[in-house]
């Protein structure tokens, strides 16, 4: 793998592509740029018969040019570094920052390969492809660009593999604050892989983990339990724990629950009375205090609330 840095400073890990793999697309493009070179000149022999021997030779120079050179050079910067050899190979033209190409890349690996591919035969580009430790030939060197593989083989992802059920919730007072995410990574990706590992490598590699886990969280690994099910147990609790933060502890919000089947009385029904005349005085009970009683001798038009009973 090789690492490139881009120009907002994150790291890309990139595999350059390799001579054998390099060497069959650009046979591949070079057999259909002579493909379409021959195809082409024959037309034009039979185009041009009439013109004189240097209007011919002119005419076979530019179809040369245009063909073997400015062809695969608009096919790179139109596809932004796929050629159809590259295609087939799964490779593909990038800038040294991991960006696509642009036609001035392509135009200086295109007239570089003049030189080392079509007129050495590919001897140059073999020999500064072996000798890069990225596998580039002059022209890349020259443009700023590295062939990458597009198409890299998926590793298989391991399964995580669950802790053993006599170790559940036997963590769950464990302080996990001050375990850092770099650790946290390396048990996963351990956890992971472990199956792949040699068995002497992959317990040696539990057990500084297990023991690097420990140290952080102030609690020694209890005793005659494996590290590999120690670090199981113990992530599980830190993806318990991230769940219960992110959605909730799994509680309703809403009022409290009634006791079940617990039987109330009704509320009766609203009875409708008819409304008092606005012009009538206001029925007062007799046991009303005497400030709400309206003053004696009072008969006028009691004075309006604003209240208007339900229908």
């Amino acid at each position: 793998m090789s690492e490139l840095v881009t120009g907002e400073a994150v790291a890309l890990e990139l595999r350059p592509a390799r001579l054998p793999s390099r060497a069959l697309a650009v046979l591949l493009d070079l057999v259909v740029a002579v493909a379409a070179y021959v195809v082409v000149t024959i037309a034009l022999v039979a185009a041009t018969a009439s013109l004189d021997e240097a209007a011919q030779f002119a005419v076979s120079i530019a179809t040369f040019v245009l063909l073997l050179v400015g062809a695969p050079i608009a096919v790179e910067t139109l596809s932004h570094g796929r050629s159809l050899g590259k295609l087939a190979c799964g490779l593909r033209v990038v800038r040294d920052d991991g960006g696509p190409i642009r036609f001035r890349h392509a135009l200086v690996r295109g007239a570089i390969g003049v030189v080392e591919i079509l007129m050495t035969f590919g001897v140059i580009a073999c020999i500064a492809s072996l000798v890069s430790s990225r596998g580039r030939r002059l022209g890349d060197v020259f443009a700023g660009t590295l062939v990458v593989r597009e198409r890299v083989p998926a590793a298989r992802t391991g399964f995580l593999p669950p802790p053993p059920p006599w170790l559940a919730g036997r963590f769950s007072e464990l302080d996990l604050s001050a375990v850092p995410d770099g650790l946290w990574l390396a048990v996963r990706q351990y956890l992971t892989r472990m199956y792949q590992l040699d068995p002497q490598v992959g317990w040696a590699m539990a057990e500084r983990l297990a023991s690097d886990v420990a140290a952080r969280t102030g609690t020694p690994v209890p005793q005659g339990v494996p590290p590999t099910a120690y670090l199981a147990a113990v992530l599980q609790e830190r993806q318990t724990r991230e769940v219960r933060r992110t959605f909730g502890n799994g509680a309703v919000a809403g009022h409290a629950p009634t006791a079940p089947y617990e039987t109330r009385p009704a509320a009766p029904a609203y009875e409708s009375r008819p409304a008092a005349p606005a012009d009538s005085p206001r029925a007062m009970p007799a046991d009303a205090p005497p400030a709400e009683r309206p003053a004696s001798g009072a008969t006028g038009k009691a004075r309006p609330t604003g209240f208007v009973p339900p229908a």
